[in-house]
């Protein structure tokens, strides 16, 4: 393995606090030399207040080091959608991430934006997205997660809200982070590491692992975060490997040398 990209959320945090072993882990990470990027469909927080709540949890961090899937997204929007007028429906505030986008609260969107779940999905918030989706307006998600893990448990996310826009409208959203492969493609362009030559770990199997195996990586998946054993079992693919906690990443690339 020359280069890693690592989910945060569920990896090395739970609710922004470092999870056992992982500042060290990370440590070693930087140590060894191993080029990577820290990889995630977060989007209720921007990439800088990412980076800075990392580094005040200690561990060795920058701005350059986060790939969001809102940052992804712009790019997205920017490249097949441009000068479009796109309606937000995100909970979080990621306007630093979405800076030069005409975001609009009313009239008829082009593009509607769908972020991640929390109280801003109320009915009619959702209604008023499906309604401009019927009229034509393109379905674009930052990311399809179903659920995600806080201190408090496991949370909704927006997979379970998007499929039923999705269903409900007939029409299939254009999803730019974890799984899509370009996701992947472009973290692995910013470290300059071939498919073949990197790993992603990740707590998701669906979203974070196998789907960086298709796209070429080796998958590695951690039994923290939203680790479930019947989720793993009923997965539609193997990961790679699988280790307790990222605590354990070091151990496994040493076997792998």
């Amino acid at each position: 393995m020359r280069g890693v990209l690592i989910d945060i959320d569920g990896v090395l945090t739970v609710s922004w606090r470092p999870l056992p072993g992982a500042v060290d882990a990370l440590a070693w990470l930087r140590r060894a030399g191993y080029p990577l990027k820290l990889v995630t469909n977060t989007t209720s927080r921007s990439r800088r207040w990412i980076a800075d709540t990392l580094v005040d949890a200690g561990f060795d961090v920058s701005i350059d080091d986060v790939v969001t899937a809102p940052v992804a997204t712009a790019a997205y929007v920017a490249e097949h959608f441009p000068g479009a007028r796109c309606l937000v429906l995100n909970s979080g505030d990621i306007s630093e991430d979405l800076a030069g986008f005409d975001v609009v609260t009313d009239g008829a969107p082009d593009v509607v934006l769908v972020g991640g779940a929390g109280p801003e999905f109320s009915y009619d918030a959702l209604n008023t997205a499906f309604e401009h989706v019927r009229r034509g307006a393109r379905l674009v998600a930052m990311q399809r997660n179903l659920f995600w893990r806080t201190d408090a448990g496991l949370q909704l996310d927006t997979g379970a809200f998007l499929a039923g826009l999705e269903q409900a409208a007939r029409v299939e959203a254009d999803v730019v982070g974890k799984p899509a492969p370009s996701f992947f493609a472009s973290a692995l362009r910013l470290i300059d590491v071939a498919a073949e030559d990197a790993m992603m770990v990740g707590d998701d199997i669906e979203s974070d692992v196998l789907a960086a195996q298709r796209a070429g990586l080796t998958g590695v998946l951690v039994k923290t975060g939203k680790y479930l054993p019947e989720t793993h079992a009923r997965a539609d693919g193997t990961p790679d490997h699988v280790i307790d906690s990222f605590a354990d990443l070091p151990d496994l690339l040493g076997s792998m040398r």
